[in-house]
């Protein structure tokens, strides 16, 4: 066709509404330069040929959307598009602009790969395109002529936009799409073959986030200012914060808990942004309450007037929805959670408090890693409880530490109360040289607040103690090993203010009990190992089952956690329960545990001396032990191959991805008691909030549990609100009580019936 040249015609990027490709490209530009800023740390010894190639990439990226027909499409008029890819036709402009060819071909893997997979694209090109001049060509399904749908383009409207940006076209030349797609497939490599590779994968990062960000109309990235940072000079500094403040470089920080290791690791970040400025930073921590406890404590800690601080977990739509439910001046919409959740999502807030697996899931390779990436660049990363992940879980951390630190120029700030030395030496290897920063020796003394005691028996054989300690006014803890346990006890013990917690309850439930947790009218509280690192609670007495020394010196933070009452009783059962050994399987760490409270009985008169602590613990933890080095070194070897040999960018692995996904050890099952309320909340169009009704089980459990009956897979329908459709939801329904005061109650069956609705 012939080119239009008609002064009012505007070429168009979006609709509904509206957005001409000069103005899209616009708003791109807008966060280009926002990242400059945000991310200056390039890991490039020339970081503005990057800049330039980005840019570029960024002018050129949807000029092939002024293909006739798809501007036709926009408009929703009857066209011929079929469904072809606009990235394709913007490598005809990037052709033909004078650039150095290595520089181009950079540009054109960018355009190319910021939509589809470059498998996805090459296949689409080989069925759809037949050239007569091209032997390569074998496409049957459209036989379209690539070279006539370029001819449909507006090809004068292009040229002048990107003339007005400073290219100069270099005449039109043959071009050959197959080829182009099949020698980027070619030369496409994993960073292990080519170094370079980690250029072309930030570079798509980039160009995605700009787009994205652009498109979802961001206009502004947030940045740390010196006023976000005044909440850490209110009170006097410990020692310890005093050197990370002064500090430049990776830090790993052993201080004991409740002496301000946040705070800390905030002072380090400030002396780092002071010396080489902005960066992306993620405050990594392992478990959904604890992040949602921290997200809430920084934005209160930084008191900006723009949100600073944002989070993602595998919870974070339900956190949303609970939050909203609180306030009477967010409005009831779908919209507007899903918009909150993505701005929590994106590049816009400057800290983020996150799992270790939202950062893992981009060195498996997951479809979009590039962003992540991207994001990474030249950022802090400060790693908060890492004593608390299992063998699997820190050998990812390992590699994705190792990754980071020598690939993408981040900096870290590792912390923790309780480390052995056997795996603080995997860290030191993986992030190579770092600053050790520890409290000083009379702070260790001055947090002296707990005095252990060994009891004979079970903990169940003890309830008259504990209760006695309950009828005299103490706040009292109990801590369970298994949720039957707990659920037991819970029973067993009277308090008139009294809450369970543990890992069986639905998200709603588990979110009240949190907010109620907040005040300190509750004098009983029983849980499990949910309670040993997620909550800022404060107890005079604590009775637990035996556990390692890391798990209970984290239940003992509960107890006195301000240091304002003296030494406080810290009660452990040396029987453990059957069922323990599935929770705790090694028991020769129990049995080392033992022997050092009998030791800290016997030396200290109980009296548990923080400064002694890593003595301790590297006494119960003298080194791996064989089933948990073979897991460490499997996961290792595992992941350092799949990144060598499977980590390319715009070409995404299936099996990476599966691989990722394995990992998580639990099924979501509802109710049998909860389907009615959870058909009511489909109905109404409340997805997040019926997911809220959801409870978490093992998958080994689930798995004996659906042989014999006891699950069912059944579909429950609803109808759409929008156009009267009928959907249907396939859900896994538990036949076992629950209830909000002791959730699951896996050993009591439940026969009530599912009225599977038919609209």
């Amino acid at each position: 066709m012939k080119d239009a040249n008609n002064e009012c015609f505007r070429v168009l990027a979006k609709s509904n509404p509206e957005i001409t490709l000069k103005q899209h490209v616009d708003d791109c530009l807008n966060i280009y330069r926002q990242l400059k800023t945000c991310i200056p740390n390039l890991p490039f010894d020339d970081a503005n040929l990057f800049w330039n190639i980005l840019k570029t990439s960024i002018i050129f990226h949807d000029t092939g959307k002024s293909h006739s027909e798809f501007q036709k499409l926009l408009q929703g008029q009857s066209n011929e598009w079929n469904l072809q890819r606009h990235e394709l036709f913007s490598l005809y402009f990037v052709n033909n602009i004078k650039l150095p060819i290595e520089q181009k071909e950079l540009i054109m893997f960018a355009v190319l790969g910021h939509h589809k997979d470059l498998n996805e694209l090459f296949s689409f090109v080989d069925k759809n395109y037949n050239s007569k001049n091209n032997k390569w060509s074998f496409g049957e399904e459209n036989n379209l002529s690539f070279k006539d749908e370029c001819d449909k383009m507006y090809k004068t409207k292009i040229c002048n936009m990107v003339r007005g940006f400073g290219y100069v076209e270099k005449g039109e030349n043959a071009f050959d799409i197959y080829n182009i797609i099949r020698d980027a497939k070619r030369n496409n490599a994993t960073i292990e073959e080519n170094v370079n590779s980690i250029e072309k994968i930030l570079l798509v990062g980039a160009l995605k986030q700009c787009d994205h960000l652009a498109s979802a109309g961001i206009k502004q990235l947030h940045k740390l200012d010196d006023n976000d940072f005044n909440f850490l000079f209110k009170y006097s500094q410990y020692k310890h914060q005093q050197i990370a403040f002064s500090t430049i470089g990776n830090v790993i920080l052993s201080a004991p808990t409740g002496s301000g290791k946040t705070e800390t690791s905030f002072l380090w970040l400030k002396k780092q942004i002071q010396d080489r400025g902005q960066g992306r930073v993620f405050y990594v921590l392992p478990y959904t309450a604890s992040i949602n406890a921290m997200y809430e404590r920084l934005n209160k800690d930084i008191s900006s007037s723009t949100l600073k601080v944002g989070m993602i977990h595998g919870k974070l739509s339900q956190y949303i929805e609970n939050k909203m439910s609180e306030s009477d001046n967010i409005e009831d919409d779908e919209t507007k959670r899903k918009q909150i959740i993505e701005d929590f999502k994106t590049l816009v807030t400057p800290v983020k408090v996150i799992t270790p697996f939202q950062l893992l899931k981009n060195i498996f390779g997951l479809k979009g890693f590039e962003k992540g990436m991207f994001e990474w660049v030249g950022g802090y990363f400060i790693f908060d409880e890492i004593h608390a992940y299992d063998t699997k879980t820190f050998a990812q951390i390992i590699i994705l530490l190792k990754f980071v630190t020598k690939l993408l120029n981040v900096r870290v700030h590792i912390m923790t109360a309780t480390l052995p030395t056997y795996m603080k030496k995997e860290i030191e290897n993986a992030i190579g040289e770092y600053t050790q920063i520890s409290a000083a020796k009379k702070l260790y003394e001055e947090f002296t607040r707990h005095k252990i005691f060994l009891l004979d028996g079970l903990l169940h054989d003890s309830l008259n103690k504990i209760q006695s300690d309950i009828d005299n006014g103490k706040k009292v803890l109990v801590v369970c090993n298994t949720v039957e346990e707990s659920q037991q006890i819970f029973n067993l013990l009277e308090s008139e203010n009294k809450i369970l917690l543990h890992g069986s309850f639905n998200s709603d439930d588990r979110f009240k009990k949190e907010q109620i947790l907040q005040n300190d009218n509750i004098k009983l509280l029983v849980g499990t190992q949910a309670i040993e690192v997620s909550l800022d609670i404060d107890y005079d007495v604590i009775y637990t089952e035996p556990a390692p020394l890391d798990a209970l010196i984290q239940r003992f933070g509960r107890v006195n956690r301000k240091r304002k009452k003296g030494l406080c009783p810290c009660y452990v059962f040396r029987e453990r329960n059957a069922n323990d050994k599935y929770v705790y399987k090694n028991e020769d760490v129990i049995k080392r545990t033992i022997y050092i409270i009998e030791n800290i009985i016997k030396e200290d008169k109980g009296i548990i001396k923080e400064s002694k602590l890593q003595s301790f613990i590297d006494y119960v933890y003298p080194g791996w032990d064989e089933s948990s080095k073979n897991d460490f070194d499997k996961i290792k070897i595992f992941l350092s191959y799949s990144i060598k040999n499977n980590l390319k960018p715009i070409e995404y692995n299936q099996q990476s991805e599966d691989d990722y996904y394995k990992q998580f050890n639990g099924i979501k099952v509802l109710p049998i008691s909860l389907s009615e309320e959870y058909q009511k909340r489909l109905n109404n169009g409340q997805f997040i909030k019926a997911e809220g009704l959801l409870v978490s089980i093992k998958e080994g459990r689930f798995i004996g549990m659906i042989k014999n009956g006891e699950i069912n897979k059944t579909q429950l329908f609803y109808e759409s609100n929008n156009n009267n459709c009928v959907f249907g939801k396939d859900t896994y329904i538990i036949k076992r009580k629950y209830s909000s005061e002791l959730g699951l109650l896996i050993k009591e069956k439940d026969k009530g019936s599912v009225d599977m609705q038919c609209l």
